[in-house]
């Protein structure tokens, strides 16, 4: 494993922000950014030999310090929506930042994707590191947080992240990169998805949980068959007009321990590359990249707790205590589809 490094830019504050590479043997590589512990690019070799960046980004550091996108970034303190901008722990309530109406989104003003990380190289990957202290977008608790990013000789890509508080509060991460495997950024209609589960939930038009599980059947959102995104994205399904696309959160099927369970399956006809998803997390969140300048040009899987999961007693729970540590991973599995 080769790892490799160079400045790439300095934010207003004066902090310096560096690119990291990961290449493996076969030449397969992932570039990385300590600015919002950032995941840049996939480059990986097409039938012809030539090579592509299968995720959507930016060409310098500027452009990810001007994002309002969340291109590629860790999301936190709590990835996706939480419903009026806030919760109560212990009978205690606590204000968070507003950002989107009367919801935040993403952390907040304070999120995670515009701070420049600590970071180290360790033997196959790059550790990121940071401090978010007490009160930060209105969470409580001191809270030290790590990703871990892992490349194997078989290019699986591997996010780890842990988190450790000393109060009470609550933590969901996420990875928001935006895929395309096609590599040209042509719109992500002709991919083909799965997603190994049958029940999404049901939200109000903010994108907000009402407590409800849906099943898919029957329906555009049902991705339990390998199908074309494009077949259901322009269904003239009146909430994915509404919503401009897909941005809904699929309940992943439990497994019997807390091993890694299968998530999603991404693949492009013109290439032949795949995309396979497993996590431990207990949801994924799709989302077809509707507001972006170009819209469907990219496709989001992002792990993660379910959105306002404060909000429900019936969701898994994401409270983090001080005894305990937040300890997840994702695993991306890059390779061709065997025809």
């Amino acid at each position: 494993m080769e790892i490799s490094h160079k400045r790439w830019g300095v934010n207003s504050s004066g902090e310096a922000i560096e690119l990291f590479r990961l290449t493996n043997s076969s030449g397969f590589f992932v570039e990385l950014t300590n600015l919002g512990a950032t995941w840049v690019s996939a480059v990986m070799s097409s039938g012809d030999g030539s090579t592509n960046n299968m995720l959507l980004g930016y060409e310098s550091a500027e452009g990810y310090m001007n994002d309002s996108y969340y291109m590629g970034s860790t999301v936190g303190r709590f990835a996706n929506r939480i419903h009026n901008a806030s919760f109560n722990i212990d009978g205690v309530g606590y204000l968070l930042d507003k950002n989107e109406g009367s919801n935040s989104n993403h952390g907040g003003l304070s999120g995670f994707h515009k701070k420049v990380w600590k970071w180290e190289k360790l033997s196959s990957g790059i550790r990121f590191s940071l401090f978010s202290p007490d009160g930060e977008g209105g969470y409580p608790g001191n809270v030290n947080i790590s990703v871990e990013y892992l490349l194997n000789e078989n290019n699986e890509f591997l996010i780890h992240y842990w988190g450790k508080t000393d109060r009470p509060t609550y933590l969901n991460m996420t990875n928001h990169a935006y895929f395309n495997l096609s590599g040209d950024k042509r719109k992500i209609t002709d991919h083909c998805l799965q997603v190994f589960s049958d029940i999404i939930l049901e939200t109000t038009p903010e994108y907000i949980p009402t407590g409800t599980f849906t099943k898919v059947a029957g329906s555009p959102f049902d991705f339990t068959q390998t199908k074309r995104i494009g077949d259901s994205l322009y269904s003239g399904n009146e909430q994915l007009r509404q919503n401009r696309g897909f941005n809904h959160c699929y309940v992943l099927k439990k497994s019997s321990s807390e091993e890694m369970r299968q998530a999603a399956r991404l693949s492009d006809p013109g290439t032949n590359r795949e995309l396979i998803i497993e996590t431990d997390l207990p949801g994924i969140l799709l989302y077809t990249a509707g507001y972006l300048p170009c819209p469907d040009t990219g496709v989001c899987l992002e792990t993660q707790f379910f959105p306002d999961t404060p909000s429900h007693a019936n969701f898994p729970s994401c409270l983090l205590l001080p005894e305990e540590e937040y300890c997840h991973r994702t695993l991306f599995k890059f390779n061709f589809k065997t025809l």
